[in-house]
């Protein structure tokens, strides 16, 4: 079986607010040739300074979102639309956008998935490569990990604890195929702390964050109604870790665990990815790769570490 790269087949985009920005902007997709990876192009800014590749390598910062930095360009927030791309397999895609950061639409990646399933997606002349692990990497302490090791397909096992009635200890599992990510994950929306909201917005943060766009937990209570699914909340970390791992470029192959993780978590392990080269392979598309499964249509279906004393062990 040959898995080809994909696009997708008609330019497609919308408006919304930017969750820590506040500020109104235009996202347009633009379909993009093979190996071109995904880009971020900002409309607002002129000459050779206006292209952000999604990759590891602009990443930089990761607090309370994924932002993405090249000569002086910037733009944050890119982690669901990125979980977006992975889950549905899109290898080349032009984003225009006209400010620094993606809108957060209702806070989950689902918005974006509508928007590039009715664009059409589209297989390209050019086989994928996938990044398969071939030995374990580990990144955390021991209260707070994340560990990949070797496997046959992309599963993810994502537990986060919470000192919250409403939340206390969450653990799910998924292997992670397209109709998995459509069906069960990318519904689940960011959340937040009421107690928290204050000290956010004085930190210049969540300036657009509303009961449209974010689970708001109170002390005894969900504002904004019920979940979505039981689960939602730990979904919403999966949502965000798919969306950075997909800042390498490739979608990988491997088994992970995640503890009490996050952004600056997922970021240190696709630092540690890339870095040790050893520890992973290309598969050439010609393998055959289980963990994507096609779903045509909606009705289917510079790096900037974080100050920390983490640590990273590699092992056979």
């Amino acid at each position: 079986m040959i898995n080809y790269q994909r696009t997708i087949r008609e330019k497609i985009g919308c408006t919304g607010i930017g969750l820590h920005s506040g500020k109104k902007a235009k996202i347009t997709f633009v379909p993009a040739e093979p190996d071109t990876g995904i880009k971020f192009k900002r409309t607002d800014v002129s000459g050779n300074n206006c292209i952000i590749e999604a990759s590891h390598q602009n990443l930089a910062t990761v607090n309370y979102a994924t932002t993405l930095s090249k000569n002086g360009s910037s733009v944050q927030t890119v982690e669901h639309l990125m979980a977006a791309l992975a889950g549905l397999g899109i290898d080349n895609l032009i984003v225009e956008i006209d400010s620094d950061e993606v809108p957060i639409m209702d806070g989950s990646a689902a918005p974006f998935v509508f928007l590039l399933q009715e664009a059409g997606i589209l297989e390209q002349a050019a086989p994928r490569k996938y990044i398969k692990i071939k030995k374990t990497i580990q990144v955390g302490t021991d209260d707070k990990f994340i560990k990949i090791t070797p496997a046959e397909e992309l599963s993810i096992t994502y537990t986060i604890n919470f000192n919250h009635p409403l939340i206390n200890t969450q653990k799910a599992h998924y292997t992670l195929t397209e109709a998995t990510f459509i069906k069960k994950i990318s519904r689940a929306r960011t959340f937040g702390f009421l107690h928290e909201a204050k000290q956010l917005r004085e930190a210049g943060l969540i300036k657009g964050g509303s009961l449209d766009n974010a689970i708001v937990v109170g002390d005894y209570h969900i504002l904004n109604g019920s979940l979505r699914f039981e689960d939602e909340f730990v979904c919403h970390k999966i949502i965000d870790f798919i969306g950075d791992l997909y800042l390498l470029g490739r979608p990988i192959i491997g088994h992970v665990t995640a503890y009490k993780a996050g952004h600056g978590l997922h970021s240190i392990l696709v630092k540690e990815i890339s870095r040790y080269l050893h520890a992973w392979e290309f598969v050439p598309a010609t393998q055959e790769v289980r963990h994507l499964q096609t779903i045509r249509s909606q009705k289917e279906a510079g790096y900037a570490c974080p100050n920390t004393n983490l640590a990273v062990t590699i092992t056979s």
